[in-house]
């Protein structure tokens, strides 16, 4: 890794999958980056690095169902703070919140639990990617029903021609994304 910025090294351990899971789709595949013990050590340590600063410290983490439940779930416990789930309808056992945004085709319905957070609190929201930012500002606007701030979104892939950073930028919400896939 000696000549190649964190960026750069986290970049060559994401696999793109053509055609997946449509025709003309390039998925950008994270579970490489997870298997390997010590790029999964450089990912979470990019994360925690940052938020370990006292100005950008969360009070809690919160992670988007599903890949940012593994994420959020480790940088939560390394920053020594709690972690909670936004999960897809249904999932959840206790009272919930709901969100509802729209997708390429038709909606979905993220939940939270009504108790998750406190009013006030500075919540760090995590997912694996952002392509057009509906589940993530979906998550914003569950955590700021129940009160909470959220401070910043991370992710570890950036989509920027799908236009969803841009749009929760414009919202208000500050960014933190390690690696850009961007014109193809």
């Amino acid at each position: 890794m000696h000549d190649l910025s964190v960026n750069d090294y986290l970049r060559q351990h994401i696999r793109t999958v053509p055609d997946w899971p449509a025709p003309g789709v390039q998925f950008r595949d994270i579970t490489p980056l997870l298997q390997d013990p010590q790029v999964f050590r450089v990912l979470i340590d990019a994360f925690v690095h940052r938020y370990m600063d006292r100005a950008l410290r969360p009070d809690v983490v919160a992670g988007l169902d599903a890949r940012g439940f593994i994420l959020g779930a480790v940088v939560a416990y390394e920053l020594n703070v709690g972690f909670v789930p936004i999960r897809k309808k249904g999932k959840l056992p206790f009272t919930t919140v709901e969100e509802t945004y729209e997708l390429e085709y038709g909606s979905a319905t993220v939940e939270l639990h009504a108790d998750a957070v406190r009013p006030g609190d500075r919540v760090l929201l995590v997912d694996d990617l952002i392509a057009t930012g509906g589940t993530m500002m979906a998550g914003k606007k569950l955590l700021e029903k129940l009160g909470a701030q959220v401070m910043e979104g991370a992710a570890i892939v950036d989509l920027p021609e799908l236009g969803g950073s841009q749009r929760l930028r414009a919202a208000g919400l500050p960014l933190y994304t390690l690696v850009d896939f961007g014109g193809h």
